[in-house]
């Protein structure tokens, strides 16, 4: 079976190759942990293949996430990334593409359609929402969630997009059972310094490495090292 690069060799590594193209995964962790820069690497990977990259961000505006990604040589300007700010600004609840304005974060129909028109008229090989969380926090009832969460994988996945959620709520149960893969991203404080780990919980239609692997971000992103263990409380 045919797979993607993440744009993190070492993650690549731990997944035997990649991910299974056309399926949805969940990236979770802490805040801080580089969630949205792991989100990154696979977006802009997909750019270096001449791939077109849809980036829906909830929670960081646009001028920010631009201006933190710079730091790691991310080009967030490219012609082959379109980027959807739908965080809070002011009176406007939300702003999809700086021209058209919806207050689509308490809805997950109205996401999926505004999705789903953007993927018809571009044909999106990869797709972000980050985080997951602020849409969450919108819908308190859980099987309500539970039905919408389905029919969002359900309306996005027939247009074959390879999709990376990233949450901050450590518990995703509903999440974790729907999507393909779930990766964690850990941080763990020990004699004053803090220890990053990564572990792959899930992965189907693959076999992959089950061992917590330690990372680090540095000025080129997030680096794994696939072949070290992260040992702490020895």
């Amino acid at each position: 079976m045919g797979r993607i690069s993440t744009g993190i060799e070492g993650l690549d590594k731990m997944l035997n190759g990649g991910l299974i193209p056309r399926r949805a995964y969940l990236v979770k962790g802490g805040p801080g942990a580089g969630k949205t820069t792991l989100a990154m690497h696979f977006l802009m990977e997909g750019i270096k293949n001449k791939e077109k990259g849809l980036y829906i961000t909830f929670e960081e505006p646009v001028s920010t996430l631009k201006e933190d990604m710079s730091k790691f040589g991310f080009n967030l300007d490219h012609p082959n990334i379109k980027i959807v700010d739908a965080t809070p600004v002011g009176e406007k609840k939300m702003i999809f593409a700086d021209v058209l304005y919806e207050e689509f974060a308490t809805s997950f129909e109205k996401l999926a359609r505004t999705i789903s028109e953007e993927i018809k008229a571009e044909k999106y090989s990869r797709i972000v929402i980050d985080p997951l969380t602020m849409i969450k926090l919108t819908i308190l009832d859980e099987l309500e969630y539970r039905r919408t969460f389905m029919t969002f994988l359900k309306t996005i996945s027939k247009y074959k997009a390879t999709i990376l959620f990233t949450s901050e709520l450590m518990d995703s149960d509903i999440e974790e059972f729907l999507v393909s893969g779930v990766i964690e991203l850990r941080t763990i404080e020990e004699r004053g310094k803090t220890l990053r780990g990564i572990k792959i919980i899930k992965f189907r239609g693959s076999t992959f490495d089950e061992e917590l692997r330690p990372y680090r971000i540095t000025s080129k992103g997030i680096k794994v090292y696939h072949q070290e263990v992260l040992l702490h409380g020895v």
